[in-house]
């Protein structure tokens, strides 16, 4: 961008147009004075305003205004930001709200400035740019106040643009505000972010679990409310619903967080599609106990008695099973570990290790220890399937955790995920059906041609996925 841009982008003209009254012109004073007096006159009454701030027929010249405004909108078009802002500018001190139908004037503001401040050399020169963009929303919220729509977009611009301008808490209470004022209807933009911070700072101590559990449970609301209501936004809302839900899983890990209610609605159904897999059955009794449902529970009793009569434990793994069962996870972990170590048989040791790598996963949600006692089960029986399907569905869960849910960084993710899958059936055909299964679901959400051709990359070639994966992998688009 040419110095021009940086010359005529100061930050003074918009301070004197934010604090000398720039949003209501007195042409526009002098339009309600004349309504009322009309009124008093028993006269015709003029059309409500749409809007408090000036439009283009509050404009000293509205045909011009609005002329300034349509060549502003053509230049932005074509990438030329100089001569864009010399029109927008004008626009903006006089006209700011438009035809009072659309925020388009505060939106292309935000994005001007942004321009500028992601080439300031300087971190004071950053600042006044970030600065006039949140002074930008401010007035476009008072412009066209619509819930927490404005807030949400301030907080999500912070989160994702300059997260050093903000303390993580202070970006956090913005979007907090933003649900708060939108309830059910909270914006989509907002929901991700805020589950990734909610997560974060619960974790961190900088806030509590009853807050956390309060907005956990907002966040599901309004995901629930949007999946519902959606229109021309289905497609983002269902892309909240691929990365919230998962985030808020991590707060399984927490004792009492979620209750009795929440376990049962999520696992029961797991249950009963698969009533004689003792890994299942396991899991789910675990999970119930775990969310403090009682034995004398009708649906925990069904389960129970299905582990009493299906799966009866070694007697020296029965502490390590009991343990588990009691939800106490760490401790099974040592127990199992302590299992396996004593075991001789190469086998009987590749499962007990493959089960830790499950508890890892299931019930620990340490991804990159669960993938290293699967790996520890490959060890000592390199021709089994399931700890590849294991750390293939590692991979494959990690895009909330690589990326915000969807978009590249949340998509290669499912390229090694792919890898280990079909090297899983490659291995032992008995795994070949769940494998394919596998593949099929997750081959639709591999990145796209077009992404991958604008990234400048081919597919065939390799690629190292990052984020605690690490590997190496081939590129190849997803399959529609």
């Amino acid at each position: 961008m040419k110095k021009t841009l940086l010359y005529w982008m100061t930050i003074s003209s918009l301070a004197a147009f934010f604090y000398l009254g720039g949003c209501t012109p007195k042409t526009a004073q002098k339009t309600e004075e004349t309504q009322v007096e009309e009124e008093d006159a028993g006269g015709e009454v003029e059309e409500a305003r749409p809007t408090p701030c000036a439009m283009f027929r509050d404009a000293p010249d509205p045909d011009a205004a609005e002329t300034d405004y349509v060549l502003y909108r053509d230049q932005l078009r074509l990438g030329n930001w100089n001569e864009a802002f010399s029109y927008w500018r004008r626009v903006f001190e006089e006209a700011p709200a438009a035809d009072g139908k659309r925020t388009t004037v505060f939106t292309d503001g935000v994005k001007l400035y942004g321009l500028l401040a992601n080439e300031a050399k300087d971190t004071a020169s950053k600042k006044v740019y970030i600065d006039t963009i949140m002074m930008i929303f401010d007035k476009m919220d008072e412009c066209y106040h619509d819930g927490g729509r404005v807030t949400g977009l301030k907080a999500f611009e912070l989160y994702y643009k300059y997260p050093y301008y903000k303390s993580r808490k202070e970006i956090y209470e913005l979007f907090k505000k933003s649900i708060d004022m939108d309830g059910d209807t909270a914006r989509y933009f907002v929901l991700n972010p805020f589950t990734a911070l909610l997560v974060d700072l619960y974790q961190d101590g900088e806030i509590s679990m009853e807050e956390a559990q309060t907005y956990q449970q907002k966040i599901r609301n309004a995901l629930k409310y949007g999946l519902a209501h959606c229109k021309d936004d289905c497609e983002h809302w269902k892309i909240v619903a691929q990365y919230a839900p998962v985030r808020l899983e991590d707060f399984e890990t927490i004792k009492g967080f979620y209750d009795c209610a929440y376990y049962k609605e999520k696992y029961l159904d797991e249950f009963r599609e698969n009533p004689e897999d003792c890994d299942v059955i396991r899991t789910v009794y675990s999970r119930l106990k775990w969310g403090g449902c009682s034995n004398d529970d009708p649906d925990v009793k069904e389960v129970l008695i299905a582990g009493n009569t299906k799966c009866v434990e070694d007697k020296s793994l029965k502490l390590a099973y009991d343990a588990l069962r009691d939800g106490e996870y760490k401790r099974a972990v040592e127990l199992f570990q302590q299992a396996a170590e004593e075991e001789e048989d190469v086998q009987k040791k590749a499962g007990i290790y493959f089960t830790i790598a499950k508890v890892y996963y299931a019930h620990l949600r340490n991804f990159p220890r669960a993938r290293q006692y699967a790996r520890l089960a490959l060890k000592y029986r390199p021709n089994w399937g399931e700890p590849y399907i294991l750390i293939g569905q590692l991979y494959a869960s990690s895009g909330p955790l690589c990326g915000p849910g969807r978009g590249w960084d949340s998509q290669v993710v499912v390229w090694p995920a792919i890898d280990k899958w079909k090297k899983a059936k490659a291995i032992d055909p008995s795994v070949a059906a769940k494998a394919n299964k596998l593949i099929r679901r997750y081959a639709q959400y591999m990145p796209s041609k077009g992404d991958i051709f604008q990234r400048g990359l081919t597919e065939g070639s390799t690629y190292t996925v990052g984020c605690w994966i690490q590997e190496k992998t081939t590129i190849r688009p997803a399959v529609e």
